[in-house]
């Protein structure tokens, strides 16, 4: 079928603020751009840089009022809160270290937040703000960009309506090669920033790409971790942090699994991919292909869907933006996350009830899982690669 998913058409679009994503920033107009395409909101407010220059010429760039630009997300809060015209989520793109305390001030002045991953540094940070927005009554969005696909979603369904029957072994994998360079001592700020403990966190491989595959295997197969073993390793010069992991792991019900994060593989841009083996089959999914799922049935030809092109479970279908040999991708995805978010926000404005399919986006208990996962990560490997009980 050639059939993308209907546009959203609103009368009037939601106002949002972002935390980071200035001049220079990758992840920022990555999101601003993914937010773009559905046109349901409009950004009115940031607080963008530590720098106040970079701030300012960021907001110029975007046509945001001077008097809306400020210093600190502190004072943006603040300042916001009292506005008649404020803003109706805040999106959070800064390193790891300030995610905590940027998201624990909006919600604190009552507003929804969206943040990237991983949600906090600590666990008990992590825990903290899926109170507080549970408390606020406000929708808080953590961006594990990937579960946006419309083949993820496929899979997700195929698992939950038992076509590959009974869970077995999952294999996920997330390599890339760009850290098998010291980037960091030649002026790369994505790796100056990843690779220190200070601006990170506890991992640098696992809390990157390993928080990911968590996210990833969690939603498509539904798996509870029961208990993981993990080796952290720190292959280049003169670096604290992890850049590649080998993590094996026992789920309740007793599925098995083994995951591997490296950003040391050489010719490995963004391999991200799982495998999901059952008793009446398995899929396959490539991030680097992610217009293809692979579906294996025992006894029958092994199939390979198209989006666009062949038949998705409807929830799945309703994600699907453009027809099949039209590759959609990372932009695509995020914008899909978005669209559900900011289609709930606006229905919980309006004071209608949001069903499961409303609120099918990463939401903050999702984060906190993500936070646990690295810490239980660490544990192990810093215990001796050892078996550590999930609980």
């Amino acid at each position: 079928m050639i059939e993308g998913s209907a546009d959203i058409q609103r009368a009037e679009k939601l106002r949002y603020g972002m935390i980071g994503g200035g001049q220079g920033s990758f992840i920022g107009d990555v999101h601003r751009k993914s937010i773009a395409l559905d046109g349901l909101a409009e950004i009115k407010a940031g607080c963008f840089s530590h720098s106040p220059e970079n701030t300012f010429a960021t907001g110029r760039a975007l046509g945001i009022a001077q008097e809306r630009l400020y210093n600190t997300f502190e004072e943006m809060a603040e300042e916001e809160a009292k506005r008649s015209d404020k803003i109706d989520f805040v999106v959070i793109t800064t390193p790891n270290v300030s995610h905590y305390q940027a998201a624990k001030v909006f919600l604190n002045q009552g507003f929804s937040v969206v943040c990237d991953k991983p949600l906090a540094i600590e666990l008990s940070d992590a825990q903290e703000l899926a109170a507080l927005s549970k408390k606020k009554g406000v929708l808080f969005c953590v961006t594990y960009t990937y579960t946006g696909n419309p083949t993820v979603k496929h899979a997700r369904e195929l698992v939950r309506h038992g076509e590959i029957g009974n869970i077995l072994f999952v294999n996920a994998e997330y390599p890339q090669e760009w850290l098998l360079i010291p980037a960091e001592k030649q002026g790369s700020k994505q790796a100056q920033w990843r690779t220190d403990p200070k601006m990170a966190g506890k991992s640098n491989s696992v809390g990157d790409l390993g928080s990911h595959i968590e996210n990833m295997i969690a939603y498509v197969t539904g798996l509870r971790i029961k208990s993981v073993l993990a080796r952290l390793d720190t292959m280049g010069k003169d670096r604290v942090l992890d850049d590649n992991a080998t993590i094996m792991l026992e789920y309740e019900g007793g599925a098995k699994g083994v995951y591997w994060t490296s950003q040391i593989a050489a010719g490995y841009d963004n391999g991200f991919r799982f495998r999901i083996f059952g008793t009446k089959g398995a899929i396959q999914w490539n991030e680097e292909t992610s217009n293809y799922l692979e579906l294996f049935r025992f006894g029958h030809p092994n199939a390979v869907l198209s989006r666009g092109k062949d038949l998705f479970y409807p929830h799945a279908q309703a994600y699907s933006r453009i027809p099949s040999g039209h590759p959609e991708g990372y932009f695509e995805a995020l914008a899909n996350i978005y669209k559900t978010y900011i289609s709930a926000l606006v229905k919980q404005k309006s004071g209608e009830p949001l069903t499961e399919e409303d609120l099918d986006f990463p939401n903050v208990d999702m984060g906190v899982e993500g936070v646990k996962f690295i810490e239980k990560c660490v544990e192990s490997s810093q215990k001796g690669a050892v078996w550590i009980d999930y609980t």
